[in-house]
């Protein structure tokens, strides 16, 4: 031993049960016991019925806007706890307590005194008698596109400044009085048309009319060459209120310029004028082809669109869109209702949507760019593989408890966890009703369950995975599996269709999937796929295969992008004896 090695092992002792002490003392002291509670309620002018829903209490530090809208994944995020409300009566109470779940504080219990604005919600469920027999109770989409924010009908309080003590025995009550107005319709012009259809197939999955709606870009000489058949390019993304990026008129003048925190640039709101204007002169250019260009509209009481495939909770939108609403909108525009006459693009969903109709349609469509796609491979579900790991929160380990980020921006810097963002979702709704991303990831690739909703690919709150649903997902929506495991009678089909683009430095790590997804096409053979998948360096979501634009200018010029693109495919790929002419003048 080493000199005064007694003195020292004496006093390491002794600090060790000073240590135990202090940490005893710790563990039996008692906290506080949490005694604020919060009633809402609605009156029967605004309902003289039992409402349904998911009941929201907001509470913020932040001053600057309403609650309501200041709840999200970054760090700026203020407070939200849910409950369910079945049959809740006017004027009856939906209590609030330490017991109510909340994100990013999980219980009121945790809320430091101090002053705070709160505003309540209530999100309206309507019930849906489905065919397979089951009823589930869900929040219909009203023009909206799923966001219990903004959606018609939902019930909500005006902001108030209250001195909130969760040691304090007080309850407060809050009266939902406000109700949010209708969505118009959004106006037509010499090129922006609209059209909408009740689904025959989605109708009798859901119980009730379902609709499917688009915004349809016409060409420069649409009304003057009645002759003409055009093809189609369907422009998949989420909801759209009405076409977006396209301006008649040049950029406003007197335009208020307002900060983008996403791209970190001032005026974006006039940059993304100025490109809108300059799609509107590249769309009517003498020398452009002329298409038609499709945005639909699918949201349902689960998302604001349906990932444009078939579900086990959703219903057939997939066969919904392809066979009914493309069919109707080619037949009221012109179009040339052809399978090499049809294209597909987006990004993020929307590229996942791109990608996933190809795929499943092979034969009605005839090329696909997917930027920034969605997990296509499930290996790479985000930062989770949920066929080999065990927990989607934490790193699989016997002594640490490491979490899985969420989201990070081009240096690495995570902003949120897997863990938080879906402890938001079910602060937003249970049985996967927030809709929400992860929810909505459920709500299409999995399973019905028993009870009629979703099957849980993770349990919410812990994270642990459950393998038979991973298996399901696996069989039947991973792409890349899909791809492999069917390439044999899918290859012939969609040789020179499928291009794919992400930056490898996606926000979402959707860059590993497409990593994965590319190991495989460029090794297929018989044939070789035949296509793109190519990466931005450093660059975030959702890069789209401009090697020299920035995110923030490529993302307004899709089109233009893309076009070129779908011409060259035609000229390669037009069977013998199609219209290459009529749609040329």
């Amino acid at each position: 031993m080493p000199r005064n090695s007694k003195n020292v092992l004496g006093t390491l002792a002794a600090l060790a049960i000073l240590s135990l002490g202090i940490g005893a003392g710790l563990a039996t002291a008692e906290k506080p016991e949490c005694r604020l509670r919060f009633g809402v309620q609605f009156p029967v002018e605004r309902s003289k019925t039992p409402l349904d829903g998911r009941m929201l209490l907001l509470v913020s530090s932040d001053g600057s806007g309403e609650p309501r809208f200041q709840i999200g994944d970054g760090p700026n995020t203020q407070m939200a706890f849910g409950l369910d409300v079945d049959g809740l009566k006017p004027g009856e109470p939906a209590v609030f307590d330490r017991a109510a779940f909340g994100y990013p504080l999980k219980s009121l219990a945790e809320l430091p005194a101090g002053e705070y604005w709160v505003q309540a919600l209530l999100n309206r469920y309507e019930t849906f008698h489905l065919a397979s027999g089951r009823a589930v109770k869900l929040p219909p989409d009203k023009g909206e596109g799923q966001r219990w924010s903004a959606k018609p009908g939902n019930l909500y309080s005006q902001p108030v400044k209250l001195s909130l003590d969760p040691t304090k025995d007080e309850l407060i009550r809050i009266v939902i009085d406000q109700e949010i107005p209708a969505i118009p319709d959004p106006p037509e012009t010499k090129y922006i048309k609209h059209i909408k259809i009740q689904s025959e197939r989605l109708t009798k999955f859901w119980g009730r009319p379902m609709y499917l709606g688009a915004h349809v870009l016409v060409p420069e000489g649409f009304d003057q060459h009645p002759e003409a058949r055009y093809p189609m390019i369907i422009n998949h993304g989420h909801f759209p209120y009405t076409f977006d990026g396209f301006r008649e008129t040049p950029p406003d003048p007197d335009l208020k310029p307002d900060y983008s925190p996403r791209f970190r640039i001032s005026g974006y709101n006039r940059i993304q004028q100025e490109y809108a204007y300059e799609f509107y002169k590249y769309w009517i250019a003498k020398e452009m082809p002329r298409f038609l260009i499709v945005e639909i509209q699918h949201a349902n009481p689960y998302y604001d669109d349906s990932y444009a495939v078939n579900s086990a909770n959703l219903g057939p939108y997939g066969d919904a869109i392809t066979y009914e609403l493309i069919p109707a909108i080619e037949k009221k525009f012109r179009g040339l209702g052809q399978g090499w006459a049809r294209f597909l693009y987006g990004g993020s969903t929307g590229g996942w949507e791109a990608l996933g109709v190809q795929v499943f349609y092979p034969d009605e469509y005839n090329g696909c760019w997917a930027a920034c796609p969605d997990p296509i491979d499930f290996r790479a579900y985000t930062i989770v593989n949920i066929y080999e790991h065990k927990n989607a929160y934490y790193v699989d380990s016997r002594w640490k408890k490491t979490p899985r980020p969420g989201q990070r921006n081009y240096l690495g810097e995570v902003s949120t966890t897997v863990e938080e963002s879906n402890h938001r979702e079910l602060v937003m709704g249970t049985h996967s009703r927030s809709g929400d991303q992860y929810d909505i990831w459920e709500a299409v690739f999995s399973p019905a369950g028993e009870d009629g909703y979703p099957k849980r690919i993770w349990d919410k709150m812990t994270g642990e995975i459950d393998p038979s649903v991973a298996r399901y997902w696996q069989e039947n929506y991973d792409l890349r599996s899909i791809l492999e495991r069917d390439w044999k009678t899918l290859g012939p089909k969609l040789k020179g269709k499928i291009h794919i683009y992400c930056g490898d430095m996606d926000n979402f790590y959707l860059n590993n999937a497409v990593y994965l997804t590319e190991d495989f096409l460029k090794n297929t053979k018989d044939p070789y796929y035949d296509g793109e998948v190519d990466y931005g360096d450093r660059a975030e979501h959702c890069w789209n295969g401009d090697h020299t634009r920035p995110n923030a200018i490529s993302r307004l010029r899709y089109h233009q992008m893309h076009i070129p693109k779908i011409m060259a495919r035609i000229e390669k790929s037009a069977p013998a004896g199609a219209d290459l002419t009529s749609w040329r003048y």
